[in-house]
């Protein structure tokens, strides 16, 4: 090894939001120093602002149209490609799963790889979801009558706090396969696997704005979130029992609709719970028989 390789420093990682399809640093300009399970320093975090949350909205807002638009088909597509993307940089994740989580390599390579798995699994319903929850329903009269899914809107997910990597795919993949868009708020204690997924959503065609990734002190940043107007719905999947009761009352200013924290083992398989958590019923009625014409409809 040369004397130049043997004096040079390594670059450093700088952690960046992920709002909009870009990577800005909190308005704030206040960073949060995050350690691994030894207390050693592995980086430092953007600590995001009320603003920022809101910015993040305006972003989800945004592409919902046109996420929520697409064919179901083709968001399938898209969260295949998210799986492509995270395998060739498993390395990478590995590295920051095990800092995060305080595991060995080995085992964190079980935990990216079950993360890659859960996006190829959520891909795989996303042209399914709507013959599961929706369809045709029996009616006594001259009509037929049917409902079929609809996203909710925008969704704030508060992302697992003990899981820092596959609890947090299993709770952002099911809310946008099914069109929804969403603000994430990562692990306070270990949020860099999050801020990392945020470079990858960003190179595997999920238009900007689809899914935002903030960071920071949680309580700060959720309550704005949980109050917003414009948000639709939380999941409180990373919330304990005290900060999850004063959001569930700050949400209901608005009705948003409310997944409370529930003990889950994100290595298990998981069912359709947390597609249908986010989806609207549209029930449409029409009559059959026109001009005397039978089963012709009008």
């Amino acid at each position: 090894m040369s004397t130049e390789q043997q004096n040079r420093l390594s670059v450093f990682k700088t952690y960046k939001l992920y709002v909009g399809g870009k990577f800005p640093r909190s308005e704030s300009g206040r960073v949060y120093e995050v350690t691994d399970s030894k207390g050693n320093w592995l980086a430092n975090a953007p600590q995001s602002s009320r603003k920022d949350a809101r910015d993040a909205v305006v972003a989800a807002r945004k592409a919902f149209g046109g996420w929520s638009g697409a064919t179901a088909y083709n968001r399938g597509q898209v969260l295949y490609r998210v799986a492509e993307m995270l395998e060739g940089r498993r390395d990478q994740f590995v590295r920051e799963v095990a800092d995060a989580d305080g595991i060995s390599r080995q085992k964190a390579g079980a935990v990216v790889d079950a993360a890659v798995d859960r996006w190829v699994w959520y891909a795989g319903w996303t042209d399914k979801i709507g013959q599961i929850v929706g369809g045709g329903n029996p009616v006594a009269g001259p009509f037929f009558n049917l409902s079929t899914p609809e996203p909710t809107g925008v969704v704030a997910v508060l992302a697992p706090q003990d899981s820092s990597f596959l609890g947090l795919v299993s709770v952002v993949a099911p809310v946008i396969a099914t069109g929804n868009t969403a603000v994430v708020i990562a692990s306070e204690k270990s949020p860099l696997p999050a801020l990392s997924l945020g470079e990858v959503l960003a190179t595997s065609d999920l238009p900007g704005g689809v899914v935002n990734v903030l960071s920071g002190r949680t309580a700060e940043i959720v309550a704005p979130l949980a109050a917003h107007q414009d948000v639709n719905a939380i999941d409180l999947a990373g919330a304990d029992t005290g900060l999850a009761r004063e959001l569930e009352i700050a949400a209901a200013d608005n009705l948003k609709r409310v997944l409370r924290p529930q003990a889950v083992d994100f290595s298990a398989t998981p069912g359709t719970e947390r597609l249908t958590a986010f989806l609207e019923t549209k029930t449409v009625w029409h009559p059959t028989g026109a001009l005397g014409v039978s089963g012709s409809s009008y």
